[in-house]
């Protein structure tokens, strides 16, 4: 399921960006600042380039490339 990243009140969407920019294994030893970071993913959800999948079985919400999701996920 996709969840329109303007339907979440800006601190949550920011708290889920900074986890998403935060995890092991997403800086590859990145030392661009974390508003960077924050900046960018924000830019690419408001540009269409990324989207927020929430996996109801797991209650884990993920941020996608829009490129990498499923094609029937878009169209639900």
């Amino acid at each position: 399921m996709l969840i329109p990243h303007a339907l979440l009140e800006a601190e949550t969407l920011t708290r889920l960006i900074e986890d998403f920019v935060t995890r092991e294994g997403t800086d590859n030893g990145d030392d661009t600042p974390l508003t960077t970071r924050v900046a960018r993913v924000r830019h690419a959800l408001e540009r269409g380039e990324a989207v927020i999948v929430f996996e109801p079985d797991s209650q884990q919400c993920q941020l996608m490339l829009r490129r990498d999701v499923p094609a029937e996920w878009l169209t639900d």
